[in-house]
């Protein structure tokens, strides 16, 4: 279960990385578009940029971002402060590493939690962007799917640490 769940997470990062691919490609062509708008304004002319660039970026990133979470989880690339912690006996190392993976997967059910909430009152309330007038609850279920896979992985850690202690 738990390679299914690295894998699982290596697919939710490549997916963010290629998402993260399209924005910059949209801000790339946006950014030309403008620099292009102000040469042809010398001549007259104009350029318009891609109407509505803002509300996709807004929504992109959103899902994005989180969509990287699981994969560092997955890999142990959070921030640890070893200075303190090797000095202690590996018992309690193991113990304290149980315990962050525990608050660990608590902080990310309890976001995806939230995310629910948050997807439903979107819904509810037909939230549109101002520009596209896209809905905007769609883009919570990446994110919603990216804590719930977060909190998995961190609970088949804890399992995976208990059986090496």
């Amino acid at each position: 279960m738990t390679a299914f769940l690295g894998r699982l997470a290596d697919v939710f990062a490549v997916l963010g990385g290629v998402i993260l691919l399209i924005i910059v490609a949209i801000t790339t062509t946006n950014t030309t578009a403008f620099i292009l708008d102000r040469i042809a304004g010398l001549f007259g002319a104009d350029v318009s940029g891609l109407p509505g660039y803002e509300d996709f970026v807004q929504l992109a990133i959103s899902g994005a971002a989180l969509m990287f979470f699981p994969y560092c989880q997955a890999h142990k690339g959070h921030v640890a402060v070893e200075l303190f912690m090797d000095r202690l006996p590996e018992g309690f190392q193991n113990g304290i590493d149980r315990l962050w993976l525990a608050l660990t997967a608590a902080v990310a059910l309890f976001l995806a939690y939230w995310m629910i909430f948050g997807l439903l009152e979107a819904r509810s309330d037909t939230v549109v962007t101002s520009v596209l007038g896209w809905p905007t609850w769609p883009f919570y279920i990446p994110g919603l799917a990216s804590m719930v896979l977060w909190a998995l992985i961190a609970v088949s850690q804890i399992k995976g640490s208990t059986s090496d202690a």
